[in-house]
């Protein structure tokens, strides 16, 4: 087993220690309010316990067939991550549906769509009827951007 199998075991172990000693350090509750109940600090301690157990139990698992190495991710799926990147930047920036209507032309092409007025359509339509269904249908404002300042006046 090598040692990077062993680093989320290792982390896990390390938060749930950090929660128990955190929780640890809480007061304790007057038998006034709690009763005959469990104190507050209770129940994150016990949590971390059950996450213990688990990692123990994961730790073993690791060790009797440890895992292959697993391949890099196609540039789909980091395409994917930057475009979600960009969708976050075009919202806070300019409009949401703006935003939509870019990326899904975008995520289209990087998937592999080969027909560009499928691309473009489905990237001009979906926000469109996302509009039509929020706003006119059930009533709900979207942020103010560049095209609903435009729409809204």
């Amino acid at each position: 087993m090598k040692t990077r199998d062993l680093l989320v075991p290792g982390i896990i172990t390390v938060f749930s220690f950090i929660v128990i000693y955190l929780s640890l350090q809480l007061d304790l509750s007057p038998p006034m309010i709690v009763g005959d109940s469990m104190q507050p600090r209770a129940f994150p301690i016990f949590l971390m316990i059950i996450n213990l157990v688990l990692v123990a139990f994961l730790t073993l698992q690791l060790r009797r067939s440890p895992p292959e190495s697993i391949p890099l991710e196609p540039y789909q799926t980091w395409g994917t991550i930057v475009l979600l990147v960009v969708f976050y930047g075009l919202t806070t920036t300019l409009d949401m549906f703006i935003a939509i209507a870019v990326v899904m032309f975008l995520m289209c092409i990087l998937w592999g769509e080969k027909r560009i007025y499928v691309a473009l359509s489905t990237a001009l339509v979906t926000p469109f009827l996302i509009f039509v269904l929020f706003d006119q249908v059930l009533r709900i404002r979207f942020p103010r951007g560049v095209l609903l300042n435009w729409y809204y006046g």
